[in-house]
C-alpha cells in the first residue's frame, strides 16, 4: 500500500464525524466536490471501500481501520503542536466516549479544566454517550480517544485506568409505593411491577432484581426513559420502580421525594478510563491533557463522589 495522503485521512475522519458529506465539506472549509474527489483518492490507495453512501454515512470495516489511524495521526499533530508551544495548528476536537449516568453526575466537573484549556488554546471537547458496556465499541472503532467502560482489559494499543465503582440504588416515590405496593416491592410482586428502564441496552433493574431476591433472569414490567435525568423524575413522578446511581438519588431520598428499596441491595458497576497510547508521555501534549485532566481526575473524584454515595 503506497503512503496514505494525510488529507484524505482527515477527510475520513471529518465524514465519520459530520456523517454526510456537505456538512464534513463546511468543516474542512472545502467543496463538496474536494471532500468526494479526496475520498476517492484514499480509497484508491487502500484499494478498498472506505465508505457506505448512505443517510447517514457508514464507516466499512477497512474505512473503521483507516479511521483509528486518521486519529491517532491526528493527535499526534496536535501533540506535536502543543509541545512546540505553538498550539494546535487549526481547531481540533477530542472525541471521547461516556455512559449517561457518569455525564449525569461526576463527568462534567472533572472535565471542566480540559474544557477551559481548550477555550484557551483553541481544541474543542467532544462527548459522544452510549451505555457504559457499549463505548468500548466506540473505542475500538475508533471513532473516540478514549472512553469511559465497564470494560477492564485494554485494547492492543490503548491503556486503561481504573475509575472506581458506580453504585446503583433502586428508588421509587413514596406515593407510587403507597398506592401500589403498601406491602413493599418483593418477590411476589415485582414482575408485575413497573420497572423504568434507560433503554434495552439497560440490565441494571434486572440485575439488582435477581441480586434482591435470589432469582436468574428475571422478567420484568419496562418502561423506557432514555435520559438520566428524565429517568429520575419519573420515578419521582410515580412512574415505577428505578435503578439509578446513588450519588444522583441521595439527595433525593433525603429530601423525601423518593424512598430507598431494600437499601442494603446495591448493584456495583465498576468503571475503567481507555484511552489509545498516542505519543511519549508530554502533560503538555492532547493525550496527557486526557489522560491526566479525565483519567486523573476522575479518579480523584470517584474518590470523593463515588465511594461516598
Amino acid at each position: 500500500m503506497k503512503d496514505l495522503d494525510p488529507a484524505g485521512l482527515d477527510c475520513l475522519a471529518a465524514l465519520a464525524d459530520e456523517g454526510s458529506f456537505e456538512r464534513a465539506a463546511q468543516r474542512l472549509t472545502i467543496t463538496q466536490s474536494a471532500v468526494s474527489q479526496r475520498l476517492r483518492s484514499l480509497e484508491a490507495q487502500a484499494g478498498q471501500l472506505l465508505v457506505v453512501r448512505s443517510r447517514p454515512l457508514r464507516l466499512t470495516d477497512a474505512g473503521k481501520v483507516l479511521l483509528r489511524f486518521a486519529r491517532q495521526l491526528q493527535a499526534l499533530h496536535t501533540d506535536l503542536a502543543l509541545e512546540l508551544g505553538r498550539g494546535p495548528a487549526r481547531a481540533e476536537r477530542i472525541a471521547i466516549a461516556v455512559n449517561a449516568d457518569s455525564l449525569a453526575t461526576w463527568v462534567l466537573p472533572a472535565l471542566d479544566p480540559l474544557v477551559q484549556r481548550g477555550l484557551a488554546e483553541g481544541f474543542g471537547l467532544e462527548l459522544i454517550v452510549d451505555d457504559q458496556d457499549f463505548t468500548h465499541d466506540r473505542l475500538r472503532q475508533g471513532e473516540v480517544l478514549g472512553c469511559v467502560s465497564t470494560v477492564s482489559r485494554a485494547l492492543r494499543g490503548c491503556m486503561v485506568q481504573p475509575l472506581g465503582v458506580m453504585r446503583y440504588v433502586a428508588v421509587a416515590s413514596p406515593d407510587f409505593m403507597a398506592r401500589h405496593r403498601p406491602e413493599g416491592l418483593n418477590a411476589a410482586n415485582f414482575a408485575t411491577t413497573p420497572f423504568l428502564v434507560f433503554n434495552r441496552k439497560d440490565d441494571n433493574q434486572a440485575l439488582w432484581v435477581a441480586k434482591a431476591f435470589g432469582l436468574r433472569a428475571p422478567r420484568l414490567r419496562e418502561r423506557y426513559v432514555p435520559s438520566s435525568e428524565a429517568y429520575v423524575r419519573a420515578a419521582c413522578a410515580g412512574w415505577g420502580v428505578g435503578v439509578a446511581p446513588a450519588l444522583q438519588v441521595q439527595p433525593l431520598i433525603a429530601a423525601g421525594q423518593l424512598v430507598a428499596l431494600r437499601p442494603e441491595v446495591s448493584v456495583e458497576v465498576a468503571l475503567y478510563w481507555h484511552q489509545w497510547k498516542l505519543a511519549p508521555d508530554d502533560a503538555g501534549a492532547a493525550r496527557g491533557a486526557l489522560l491526566s485532566l479525565t483519567g486523573q481526575a476522575l479518579i480523584d473524584g470517584a474518590a470523593r463522589a463515588l465511594a461516598s454515595a
